[in-house]
């Protein structure tokens, strides 16, 4: 449920067990086995050359230990990596959604075992905190996302608006201009079954709201909900939002977007290129996601893991090359290639000069989460997902009730 991305294709072969030295030298190889995010356009195999290009420069400064990567995409990884461990084949290294069931049965390393507690402690600290099981972190965040608004700024000169909106009330105003200056969809608004929990979530935030409250106790239907949700079917039934936003995916959507379409969207660092490849690049902005009072202080983050296995020793080796990967290229190479963001207030810093970046870094250490860590959620979010848009087209505080239930039972 923490994937990022899940498309692109990755490499086939189990690769060696991790656990040999070649002879007479004291060489050490490392079994990594790691998730690819996909091709970026014009990009093939950008997983294995990403990953290449990392392992080639550790391996300059370490002659003496190897890594061997296997890339495997995202629709196979977790079931591929099950069999590795089931046969006795436990890599030293794996790179991908969720760490949780391999802490539960003591096959991980400590964080503290394996990462510099320099390093360690340059971690984003809200995202490291989702790393431990009963207090243990075993899970290093990999890499993140977050979520900003996108706006375009030809559309909005066209319907003179001056600046993005900061509030509900703003955005309701600019999205009344954009439909009067003939813009189809004045707010993208996808609450189809592909990312509908993400989109939601993010206008809960804005009212002080979220899937659970300050308690830890599920509130999908609090009062701060459904008044958000029927502030947003006032937008729809005013005809200022994608249509039938139940039924539209955030690919389609960011593709309207993308082609002139759509004036304002909710969309992550990974939108860019969609933007950019449909001929808008330049031509949009990027600023805080509005809140029913002024701009999010939050947003939606979004992070995948590495861990390393105990089984086959070789936790100095490890660390040198986890050492090695945090505080080296590696992060500016990961946002180049895929456009996801850093996990270390390092990598924030060498990314800051990119405008377009910017609203996202600002907003990630302060970043909210999906409730994940409650079994409850993975029932759950596949019933937001399916359930949700319903809100704005029928009553809001019936839906989102029928999903409280769901929360509340058992």
């Amino acid at each position: 449920m923490l994937v990022l991305s899940s498309c692109g294709s990755g490499s086939g072969g189990s690769g060696s067990s991790g656990d040999q030295k070649a002879s007479g030298g004291g060489q050490v190889t490392l079994k990594m086995v790691a998730a690819d995010y996909g091709d970026g356009p014009g990009k093939p195999n950008s997983g294995e050359t990403f990953w290449k290009g990392v392992v080639d420069e550790f391996q300059a400064a370490n002659p003496n230990i190897k890594v061997d990567v296997q890339v495997i995409n995202w629709n196979d990884i977790d079931k591929q990596v099950a069999t590795m461990v089931q046969n006795g084949q436990v890599p030293d290294i794996l790179q991908t959604g969720d760490y949780s069931g391999f802490a539960k049965d003591d096959m991980l390393y400590k964080v503290e075992e394996v990462l510099s507690p320099n390093v360690s402690g340059d971690m984003l600290q809200k995202f490291a905190d989702f790393g431990k099981v009963d207090g243990t972190a075993y899970g290093i965040p990999f890499v993140s996302s977050a979520r900003a608004l996108f706006y375009n700024k030809d559309l909005f000169t066209k319907a003179g608006i001056s600046e993005p909106p900061k509030t509900w009330d703003e955005l309701k105003a600019a999205a009344e201009k954009l439909k009067k200056a003939g813009v189809s969809q004045p707010f993208g608004l996808p609450l189809g079954q592909e990312e509908a929990q993400a989109e939601s979530f993010l206008w809960m935030l804005g009212n002080g709201g979220g899937y659970k409250d300050a308690s830890g106790k599920w509130a999908i239907n609090s009062p701060q909900n459904i008044e958000t949700f029927t502030y947003l079917k006032g937008l729809v039934d005013a005809g200022l939002t994608t249509p039938n936003p139940g039924t539209k995916d955030r690919k389609t959507v960011w593709e309207d977007f993308g082609a002139g379409k759509v004036g304002m969207v909710n969309g992550g660092p990974m939108s860019i290129p969609i933007f950019d490849a449909a001929g808008l690049k330049d031509k949009y902005g990027v600023a805080p996601i509005p809140g029913k009072s002024g701009p999010l202080d939050t947003t939606l983050g979004v992070m995948d893991w590495i861990m390393a296995f105990n089984k086959n020793g070789h936790a100095a080796e490890i660390k040198k090359f986890f050492d090695f990967f945090y505080t080296g290229s590696a992060a500016q190479k990961i946002s180049d290639t895929y456009k996801l963001l850093p996990v270390t207030n390092g990598g924030i810093q060498k990314l800051s000069s990119d405008e377009k970046l910017k609203p996202f870094l600002d907003a990630l250490p302060n970043a909210s989460f999906y409730p994940f860590q409650d079994p409850k959620w993975a029932d759950l979010n596949p019933e937001i997902k399916q359930t949700i848009g319903g809100a704005v087209k029928d009553d809001p505080a019936k839906v989102l009730g029928e999903l409280q239930k769901t929360a509340d039972a058992g």
